[in-house]
């Protein structure tokens, strides 16, 4: 599952059905036969009811998209670089969206400069069956979006560690920042001793 980006509009309020439902479905479906019944098990509602309910969230624009996250070792493809680029800044949008169209590339987004110790601006990475299939697809994309000249470093995978998706919702339905806020206001709410400051 991937929530929708921030956008400038107001997104629409979560309820407490919505927030439990996203939590038991950021992980994944499970794998049986009717999956969106076993999830409905869990938090109390019907198969039918979850398909609904999911299909208001991609249409209100919080879920953007479901999809499969495969281990991409465990299917042949051993090799993955990051590369970064240092781009002038008036051609990151049109390089980015030029390295975006490969299939071979799963991750490509702008970042800010971290002068003078970090100069780089752009980010993709390249997946492959091979370190050589990886640089023989980045020759091919330099060429192709017109790269040729553009500072970069090729930063290979050495050992992964962890891979799953983002966890946006504990498995009472908070997300991460409502637990935040419940600290500080908690906190707040906590009776200070005589003199502490922000007693007048």
């Amino acid at each position: 599952m991937s929530l929708a980006p921030q956008t400038g509009r107001t997104p629409p309020l979560l309820n407490e059905t919505d927030r439990r439902l996203l939590a038991a479905i950021q992980s994944g479906l499970p794998l049986v036969t009717r999956p969106y019944a076993e999830i409905g098990t869990r938090i109390g509602l019907s198969e039918a009811e979850v398909i609904a309910r999911l299909e208001y969230l991609k249409q209100a624009g919080i879920i953007r998209r479901f999809g499969v996250v495969v281990r991409h070792h465990e299917v042949g493809y051993g090799a993955n670089a990051m590369v970064v680029w240092d781009v002038p800044d008036e051609q990151v949008r049109e390089l980015g969206r030029c390295l975006a169209e490969f299939d071979f590339i799963t991750l490509c987004y702008r970042r800010p400069r971290h002068l003078p110790q970090w100069r780089y601006n752009l980010y993709c990475m390249i997946h492959g069956k091979t370190r050589e299939d990886v640089l023989s697809n980045l020759e091919w994309m330099v060429n192709r979006c017109g790269l040729q000249g553009l500072t970069h470093e090729v930063l290979f995978s050495r050992r992964r560690f962890k891979q799953r998706g983002a966890v946006y919702f504990d498995v009472q339905g908070s997300t991460n920042a409502d637990a935040a806020l419940d600290a500080r206001l908690a906190s707040a709410a906590e009776p200070r001793a005589a003199g502490s400051p922000g007693e007048g």
